[in-house]
Protein backbone atom coordinates (compact mmCIF):
# COMPACT_ATOMS: atom_id res chain seq x y z
CA UNK A 1 0.00 0.00 0.00
CA UNK A 2 2.71 2.49 1.10
CA UNK A 3 6.44 1.89 1.01
CA UNK A 4 9.35 4.25 1.61
CA UNK A 5 12.71 2.89 0.52
CA UNK A 6 15.88 4.65 1.77
CA UNK A 7 14.17 8.02 1.43
CA UNK A 8 16.07 11.21 2.12
CA UNK A 9 14.87 14.79 1.65
CA UNK A 10 17.20 17.78 1.60
CA UNK A 11 16.07 21.39 1.26
CA UNK A 12 18.42 24.07 -0.05
CA UNK A 13 17.69 26.52 2.76
CA UNK A 14 17.20 24.28 5.78
CA UNK A 15 19.23 21.19 4.92
CA UNK A 16 18.29 17.59 5.66
CA UNK A 17 14.68 16.90 6.69
CA UNK A 18 14.67 13.10 6.26
CA UNK A 19 17.56 10.67 6.17
CA UNK A 20 17.47 7.08 4.90
CA UNK A 21 13.85 6.52 5.91
CA UNK A 22 12.47 3.05 5.23
CA UNK A 23 9.12 1.61 6.31
CA UNK A 24 6.03 -0.03 4.86
CA UNK A 25 2.35 0.42 5.72
CA UNK A 26 0.03 -2.39 4.57
CA UNK A 27 -3.61 -2.04 3.64
CA UNK A 28 -5.92 -1.18 6.52
CA UNK A 29 -3.25 -0.33 9.11
CA UNK A 30 -3.56 2.58 11.58
CA UNK A 31 -0.26 4.37 12.16
CA UNK A 32 0.69 7.20 14.49
CA UNK A 33 3.67 9.12 13.11
CA UNK A 34 5.24 10.94 16.02
CA UNK A 35 8.30 12.93 17.00
CA UNK A 36 9.27 16.39 18.16
CA UNK A 37 8.59 19.47 16.05
CA UNK A 38 10.99 19.43 13.11
CA UNK A 39 11.51 15.67 13.24
CA UNK A 40 10.19 15.18 9.69
CA UNK A 41 6.55 14.16 10.21
CA UNK A 42 5.00 16.67 7.83
CA UNK A 43 7.69 16.11 5.24
CA UNK A 44 6.99 12.38 5.32
CA UNK A 45 3.28 12.95 4.74
CA UNK A 46 3.95 15.35 1.87
CA UNK A 47 6.15 12.74 0.22
CA UNK A 48 3.48 10.07 0.60
CA UNK A 49 0.95 12.50 -0.90
CA UNK A 50 3.42 13.18 -3.75
CA UNK A 51 3.24 16.90 -2.98
CA UNK A 52 7.03 16.64 -2.94
CA UNK A 53 9.56 14.14 -4.25
CA UNK A 54 12.43 12.64 -2.27
CA UNK A 55 15.97 13.83 -2.91
CA UNK A 56 17.08 10.20 -2.92
CA UNK A 57 15.24 6.92 -2.47
CA UNK A 58 11.76 5.95 -3.59
CA UNK A 59 8.19 6.39 -2.34
CA UNK A 60 5.58 3.90 -3.53
CA UNK A 61 1.92 4.69 -2.90
CA UNK A 62 -1.12 2.69 -4.07
CA UNK A 63 0.73 1.38 -7.10
CA UNK A 64 2.52 4.63 -8.03
CA UNK A 65 6.24 5.37 -7.68
CA UNK A 66 7.92 8.71 -7.03
CA UNK A 67 10.58 7.69 -9.55
CA UNK A 68 8.20 6.87 -12.39
CA UNK A 69 5.09 9.02 -11.91
CA UNK A 70 5.22 12.27 -13.94
CA UNK A 71 3.76 15.44 -12.38
CA UNK A 72 0.83 15.38 -14.79
CA UNK A 73 -0.36 12.08 -13.27
CA UNK A 74 -0.11 12.99 -9.59
CA UNK A 75 -3.85 13.74 -9.57
CA UNK A 76 -4.43 9.99 -9.92
CA UNK A 77 -2.66 9.46 -6.60
CA UNK A 78 -4.73 12.20 -4.94
CA UNK A 79 -7.86 10.25 -5.89
CA UNK A 80 -6.60 7.39 -3.73
CA UNK A 81 -4.89 9.30 -0.93
CA UNK A 82 -6.96 11.72 1.18
CA UNK A 83 -5.35 14.43 3.31
CA UNK A 84 -6.63 16.11 6.50
CA UNK A 85 -4.82 19.25 7.65
CA UNK A 86 -4.53 20.83 11.09
CA UNK A 87 -5.85 24.21 9.88
CA UNK A 88 -8.96 22.79 8.14
CA UNK A 89 -8.51 24.75 4.85
CA UNK A 90 -12.24 25.01 4.30
CA UNK A 91 -13.87 27.42 1.84
CA UNK A 92 -14.89 30.49 3.88
CA UNK A 93 -18.43 31.74 3.54
CA UNK A 94 -19.64 28.34 2.33
CA UNK A 95 -21.75 25.82 4.19
CA UNK A 96 -20.55 22.41 5.32
CA UNK A 97 -22.50 20.84 2.46
CA UNK A 98 -21.03 23.23 -0.11
CA UNK A 99 -17.49 22.50 1.06
CA UNK A 100 -17.95 18.75 0.65
CA UNK A 101 -19.86 19.21 -2.62
CA UNK A 102 -16.96 21.20 -4.05
CA UNK A 103 -14.57 18.33 -3.30
CA UNK A 104 -16.95 15.93 -5.04
CA UNK A 105 -17.17 18.18 -8.09
CA UNK A 106 -13.37 18.23 -8.32
CA UNK A 107 -13.33 14.42 -8.37
CA UNK A 108 -15.78 14.42 -11.26
CA UNK A 109 -18.85 13.13 -9.41
CA UNK A 110 -22.10 13.30 -11.44
CA UNK A 111 -23.45 16.82 -11.06
CA UNK A 112 -26.98 15.68 -10.36
CA UNK A 113 -25.81 13.46 -7.48
CA UNK A 114 -23.32 15.78 -5.79
CA UNK A 115 -25.61 17.20 -3.08
CA UNK A 116 -26.95 13.78 -2.08
CA UNK A 117 -23.42 12.36 -2.01
CA UNK A 118 -22.20 15.29 0.10
CA UNK A 119 -25.06 14.77 2.54
CA UNK A 120 -24.14 11.09 2.89
CA UNK A 121 -20.51 11.99 3.61
CA UNK A 122 -21.56 14.48 6.27
CA UNK A 123 -23.77 11.81 7.82
CA UNK A 124 -20.80 9.47 7.88
CA UNK A 125 -18.86 11.95 10.03
CA UNK A 126 -21.86 12.76 12.24
CA UNK A 127 -22.66 16.19 10.81
CA UNK A 128 -25.85 15.68 8.82
CA UNK A 129 -27.68 18.19 11.03
CA UNK A 130 -25.08 20.89 10.29
CA UNK A 131 -25.10 20.55 6.49
CA UNK A 132 -26.60 24.01 5.94
CA UNK A 133 -24.41 25.76 8.53
CA UNK A 134 -21.70 28.14 7.30
CA UNK A 135 -18.37 26.62 8.30
CA UNK A 136 -17.33 29.70 10.30
CA UNK A 137 -20.25 29.01 12.65
CA UNK A 138 -19.07 25.48 13.40
CA UNK A 139 -16.85 24.49 16.32
CA UNK A 140 -13.27 23.42 15.68
CA UNK A 141 -14.19 19.76 16.02
CA UNK A 142 -17.08 20.17 13.60
CA UNK A 143 -14.91 21.97 11.08
CA UNK A 144 -12.40 19.14 11.24
CA UNK A 145 -15.20 16.66 10.60
CA UNK A 146 -16.13 18.61 7.47
CA UNK A 147 -12.48 18.38 6.42
CA UNK A 148 -12.56 14.62 6.93
CA UNK A 149 -15.80 14.29 4.94
CA UNK A 150 -14.17 16.27 2.15
CA UNK A 151 -11.09 14.01 2.24
CA UNK A 152 -13.35 10.98 1.86
CA UNK A 153 -15.01 12.38 -1.27
CA UNK A 154 -12.73 10.44 -3.63
CA UNK A 155 -13.17 7.17 -1.70
CA UNK A 156 -9.43 6.96 -0.94
CA UNK A 157 -7.51 3.86 0.03
CA UNK A 158 -5.28 5.87 2.38
CA UNK A 159 -6.07 8.77 4.70
CA UNK A 160 -3.22 11.05 5.82
CA UNK A 161 -3.69 13.47 8.71
CA UNK A 162 -1.16 16.10 9.74
CA UNK A 163 -1.69 17.06 13.40
CA UNK A 164 -5.49 17.02 12.85
CA UNK A 165 -6.26 17.54 16.54
CA UNK A 166 -3.66 20.23 17.19
CA UNK A 167 -6.29 23.01 17.34
CA UNK A 168 -8.97 21.03 19.19
CA UNK A 169 -9.96 20.63 22.83
CA UNK A 170 -9.85 17.23 24.52
CA UNK A 171 -13.46 16.31 23.79
CA UNK A 172 -13.24 17.23 20.11
CA UNK A 173 -9.91 15.42 19.86
CA UNK A 174 -11.44 12.18 21.13
CA UNK A 175 -14.34 12.55 18.74
CA UNK A 176 -12.08 13.03 15.74
CA UNK A 177 -9.85 10.10 16.74
CA UNK A 178 -12.83 7.83 17.21
CA UNK A 179 -13.96 8.84 13.73
CA UNK A 180 -10.55 7.96 12.28
CA UNK A 181 -10.80 4.54 13.94
CA UNK A 182 -14.24 3.98 12.42
CA UNK A 183 -12.86 4.86 8.99
CA UNK A 184 -9.90 2.57 9.54
CA UNK A 185 -12.22 -0.28 10.56
CA UNK A 186 -13.72 -0.13 7.06
CA UNK A 187 -10.34 -1.11 5.61
CA UNK A 188 -8.72 2.27 4.95
CA UNK A 189 -5.09 2.78 5.97
CA UNK A 190 -4.65 5.83 8.22
CA UNK A 191 -1.39 7.64 8.95
CA UNK A 192 -1.76 10.38 11.53
CA UNK A 193 1.08 12.69 12.50
CA UNK A 194 0.91 13.85 16.11
CA UNK A 195 3.23 14.84 18.93
CA UNK A 196 0.55 14.09 21.55
CA UNK A 197 1.98 11.08 23.41
CA UNK A 198 -0.99 10.90 25.77
CA UNK A 199 -3.27 10.49 22.77
CA UNK A 200 -1.07 7.76 21.34
CA UNK A 201 -1.09 5.86 24.62
CA UNK A 202 -4.90 5.95 24.56
CA UNK A 203 -4.96 3.85 21.36
CA UNK A 204 -2.56 0.96 22.03
CA UNK A 205 -3.75 -1.04 19.01
CA UNK A 206 -2.19 1.45 16.62
CA UNK A 207 1.29 1.12 15.18
CA UNK A 208 3.69 3.86 16.26
CA UNK A 209 6.52 5.21 14.10
CA UNK A 210 8.77 7.76 15.82
CA UNK A 211 11.05 10.13 13.95
CA UNK A 212 13.99 12.05 15.37
CA UNK A 213 15.91 14.51 13.21
CA UNK A 214 14.60 12.86 10.09
CA UNK A 215 15.44 9.30 11.06
CA UNK A 216 13.15 6.47 12.11
CA UNK A 217 14.17 5.67 15.68
CA UNK A 218 11.23 3.51 16.81
CA UNK A 219 8.70 1.19 15.22
CA UNK A 220 6.28 -0.52 17.61
CA UNK A 221 5.88 -3.37 15.10
CA UNK A 222 9.62 -3.92 14.84
CA UNK A 223 10.93 -6.82 17.01
CA UNK A 224 13.20 -5.76 19.84
CA UNK A 225 16.74 -5.54 18.55
CA UNK A 226 15.49 -5.57 14.98
CA UNK A 227 16.97 -2.19 14.16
Amino acid sequence: MIKLLNVSKVYKRTGSALEDLTFEVPKGQFVFLTGHSGSGKSTTLRLVHMAERPTTGEVRVVGFSSQRTPPREVWKIRRRVGFVFQDFRLLPGRTALENVAFALEVTGAPRGEVRAMAQRLLSKVGLSAKAASPVHQLSGGEQQRVTIARALASEPLVLLADEPTGNLDDRATRGVLDLFWQINALGMAVIMATHDLELIRSYPAARVLELDQGRLVFDSHQPAGGR
